[in-house]
């Protein structure tokens, strides 16, 4: 396991437009992701260390942002023959678990990974109404354990920030976990 850290924030950069199947058995798009006030586009998978630390709050948080307009989309990008966990019927299994209240895609190609720059999971790209890139940190202080509880919620305030005035704050810390298994 190669443990990776995500870039800084490109603030404005758009968000690339996608076409992946989700666990429920749908073709989505960007657009059809998209809230009225945001996108949140996380890059997970199920076997990761760092994604299994922050699972619940991951399941928390997409459904306060979903009440303040701002939607969520879960990514897949490891290769599943390399990582038969990551496979689509453990991703339905694993969404089914958790009661995602999201899409989760998978990205068989990783031609989505390559395209938003994403290196690891869980890697956060969090978007405006506009498409606009406003925050690409960490969820909170959770490595491969989960930070303890009352530990602050640095993606959700970000998200809530963006969607209340279209920009995100301007420190951010960058998410650390497991480089994406690259076919």
């Amino acid at each position: 396991m190669v443990t990776l850290e995500t870039p800084i924030c490109d603030f404005g950069k758009k968000a690339i437009d996608f076409e992946l199947t989700g666990v429920d058995g749908r073709t989505w798009t960007l657009q059809q992701c998209m809230g009225e006030k945001g996108l949140l586009v996380m890059f997970i998978c199920n076997h990761c260390p760092y994604v299994k630390a922050v699972q619940d709050r991951i399941v928390r948080d997409a459904r306060g942002l979903k009440a303040l307009g701002v939607e969520t989309v879960a990514i897949m990008p490891n290769d599943t023959v390399g990582y038969p966990a990551d496979s689509f019927d453990n991703m339905k299994k694993l969404s089914e678990q958790l009661g995602f209240s999201f899409p989760y895609l998978l990205d068989e190609t990783q031609q989505v990974a390559k395209a938003y720059g994403a290196i690891c999971t869980p890697d956060f790209f969090g978007y405006n109404a506009d498409y606009e890139l406003q925050y690409r940190g960490r969820l909170d202080a959770s490595r491969k354990e989960t930070a303890p509880e009352g530990t602050k919620r640095e993606l959700f305030e970000a998200m809530k920030l963006i969607a209340e005035t279209g920009r995100g704050p301007k420190e951010q810390i960058n998410s650390i976990g497991c480089s994406i298994k690259w076919k």
